[in-house]
């Protein structure tokens, strides 16, 4: 079932229509758009709608949606008159796009959709092939193309014939560039070396016995697995997803940002490295060992307050929540940051809207509500776009807001839509790829493990508190009065004979086998063995593949917040309140709520982020020291990602391959002649058939005329290039070299 809530579609569940209603569905909705939006608008919409109908890899999905919004950026700055290209005609981490130029059309706007349209169309057509959803995507972007007006059987990549080819070329130059940039797309990204030391946790079972070692990963076995898209995937123990990500070629992201580990013969890229996390010591207690207990006990204890009828209430108005003022920068700080018992972080709230001037209007619910829409909400967005689509989903939201001025960093001209859109995707797209990288990177590092492992596993080992009371272990859980509690004889959990007596229960969740009809019941929080702890997510998921540290919502969502906040010129969402309506008992998943109708607010982007973050932990995802670091990282990589994109958009056009261009003679015995219609000098560089570097020099063009003398060089086959100001290539030729 699909309802409407706010300004999204939330799928209840993922029912299939008949395609002649799935067709008028994406026809209205496409006129809809159409009326409303700028092309590129329209493009990211069905890029959206694929990442939906695909299997929910966020990391795959960031590439996406990166490299259709460079797509959609190039085919638009090409015929603009000012600003530059990042691909098109330029060499990107040793690839080059070749482009020679093309005749400014009369209307450049159309010739910017067309192109624009082309170069997206070819993108999903590739990328999602495979997609189980494709039979959703390919007729929606069929039927998007056929209302633009446009030919889709004309696949000619000639561009210098028009905008249409101009898209076909471009995209199909992506393709290629994302076909050697590190992803391994060819064989469906595949991890090459990484593998798993622990052997799988079988959910359904109590207990983790078999868990080796509890500061790794650990893929959970599980009867069916159906990712958070709603997909059925095949088998039924988790695959780790994209450890070797690290290893993608990035957008602003530099080698010097880069840690490089090895491991079982694989270089492991650990940009903005994190360091590792806390271990935990399982022969003694003290040290760091007990922030690894603290962190993932944490999540346990805010496990307990996912009950609406615990009497809690909360003001989650911007009065009384976000607005955090300075995170925490050592593992030991995260004590005072988060409110272990109570929930939440430190943010103070605001009293005034600074757009209003007027307080902001409290909003009174039960906690157990706000909680458990949080963990909903920005599990993979609030509809199954995955992260870095839901920042997109934000963006577009943004976007739409009749008090958005569309001025870059709120300063400047206006934009028309097509120009904001376009930058606004190419950098929000560039940050949350690099963010991919980075997280992904330190992830298949470090290699950490998740808290229904790590509190299985602890309670395995039984209690570290007191040598007196049952079993006693140094690595074993922390006990915490009210939430961490031996199991007494006696006690309803003990069992029929007393067996589970001395075990170590938790005040939690009570999870999904206490959940009969989604529709009606609710679980409920009480005491439960902790060996049977649940994360608060579908018993068909249970927690991501792939392990822990560091978390990727808290770092997609500080970077996207970053780049809304420097694409804006200001932190605020537009009118100072950013809002999601969930209607009461339709908006949860996996069991019915919430109670009451709950609107989630924001005053800033940094305040969506942070709320994002905690939503990890009240969904049993991640302890607390998995996030901080993404919200510092993920703020450092928004805010250069912009930086760089934003060099585009004011740079001067850097000349593309000149047309006139010639080297003679070929082949040569030594000295050969460069005619090119230009006049100065240019930085050349010689290859040799290798890839060395083996001569560079500075040729002035007088005339249009310069020379290079190769009679240094042994024969072979060299590679002239000459550059622009910026690096980038703007003639190359191969040169065969007899006699030198």
């Amino acid at each position: 079932m699909t309802r409407k809530t706010g300004s999204f579609v939330h799928h209840k569940c993922c029912t299939m229509k008949k395609a002649i209603t799935l067709s008028l569905v994406l026809l209205v909705f496409i006129v809809t758009l159409k009326a409303q939006h700028s092309v590129a608008r329209l493009w990211n919409e069905a890029t959206l709608t694929a990442i939906r109908g695909d299997f929910a890899r966020p990391t795959v999905h960031a590439r996406n949606l990166f490299h259709t919004s460079m797509a959609m950026y190039d085919a638009w700055a090409i015929y603009n008159e000012f600003g530059d290209t990042y691909f098109l005609g330029k060499t990107v981490h040793g690839f080059t796009c070749p482009f020679s130029g093309t005749t400014r059309p009369v209307d450049v706007k159309a010739a910017q959709e067309e192109a624009i349209s082309f170069a997206v169309y070819r993108l999903i057509q590739h990328r999602f092939v495979n997609s189980p959803g494709k039979n959703t995507t390919f007729p929606w972007i069929d039927s998007l193309m056929d209302s633009l007006g446009y030919d889709r059987n004309n696949t000619s990549t000639f561009y210098k014939r028009g905008p249409a080819e101009l898209g076909n070329y471009l995209a199909e130059q992506i393709i290629a560039y994302g076909l050697q940039d590190g992803s391994n797309e060819a064989e469906g990204y595949q991890n090459l070396f990484y593998e798993p030391v622990n052997p799988p946790l079988v959910v359904e079972v109590p207990g983790n016995p078999d868990m080796l070692d509890l500061n790794r990963w650990q893929p959970l076995k599980i009867s069916q697995i159906i990712d958070q898209s709603g997909n059925p995937i095949p088998g039924n123990t988790q695959r780790f997803l994209s450890p070797e990500w690290g290893q993608v070629l990035p957008f602003s992201l530099q080698p010097a940002d880069a840690t490089i580990y090895n491991r079982d013969g694989f270089d492991y890229w650990v940009y903005h490295d994190p360091g590792p996390p806390p271990l935990l010591d399982t022969t003694a207690v003290g040290g760091p060992s007990e922030e690894y207990k603290w962190g993932h006990e944490l999540v346990s204890v805010w496990s307990s307050h996912l009950d609406p009828t615990d009497g809690v209430l909360w003001d989650i108005s911007p009065a009384s929540i976000g607005n955090v003022q300075n995170y925490p920068t050592t593992v030991t700080g995260l004590r005072d940051f988060y409110d272990i018992l109570g929930g939440g972080d430190a943010g103070t709230g605001r009293s005034l809207n600074p757009k209003t001037g007027m307080p902001y209007q409290p909003q009174w619910v039960p906690r157990g509500d706000y909680a458990r829409v949080l963990a909903e909400f920005w599990a993979d967005g609030p509809t199954s776009e995955t992260p870095p689509g839901h920042w997109y989903s934000i963006l577009n939201y943004v976007s739409d807001h009749p008090q958005l001025e569309k001025k870059i960093r709120g300063q400047g001209p206006l934009c028309q839509d097509l120009e904001w859109d376009v930058k606004a995707y190419f950098a929000l797209g560039g940050a949350l790829h690099d963010v991919a990288i980075t997280v992904w990177g330190a992830k298949g590092w470090y290699d950490a493990s998740r808290p229904v492992s790590a509190l299985r596993g602890m309670a395995e080992l039984g209690q570290s508190s007191d040598p007196n009371l049952p079993n006693y272990h140094p690595g074993g859980l922390t006990l915490i009065p009210g939430y961490v509690e031996v199991i007494q004889p006696g006690d309803t959990l003990a069992g029929l004979s007393g067996q589970y007596a001395g075990e170590v229960k938790l005040l939690a969740w009570k999870g999904p086998n206490f959940v009969e009809d989604p529709d009606t019941d609710h679980a409920g929080v009480g005491w439960v063995r902790a060996k049977n702890w649940w994360s608060y997510q579908r018993p068909t998921f249970v927690t991501p593949p792939f392990g822990g540290y560091i978390s990727g919502h808290s770092t997609y969502s500080r970077a996207g917040a970053e780049v809304l906040t420097a694409l804006t010129g200001d932190p605020f969402f537009p009118g100072g309140m950013g809002q999601f309506y969930c209607k009461r008992n339709e908006y949860l998943v996996f069991e019915e709520g919430p109670s009451v109708d709950i609107t989630l607010q924001w005053a800033t982007y940094r305040d969506a982020s942070d709320q994002c973050s905690l939503s990890r932990i009240w969904g049993g995802i991640h302890p607390p020291f998995d996030d901080v670091p993404g919200r510092l990282i993920g703020k450092e990589i928004g805010v250069e990602a912009f930086a760089f994109a934003e060099q585009y958009f004011n740079g001067q056009k850097v000349p593309h391959e000149v047309e006139g261009f010639h080297i003679y003679p070929n082949p040569t015995t030594s000295v050969v002649q460069i005619d090119l219609e230009f006049e100065g000098i240019i930085p050349v560089k010689v290859f040799s058939a290798d890839g060395r570097l083996v001569m560079s020099l500075e040729l002035e063009f007088i005339n249009k005329v310069a020379f290079v003398d190769l009679g240094t060089l042994t024969n072979g086959l060299y590679l002239i290039v000459g550059f622009a100001e910026k690096k980038e290539r703007i003639f190359e030729e191969k040169v065969l070299l007899l006699g030198g």
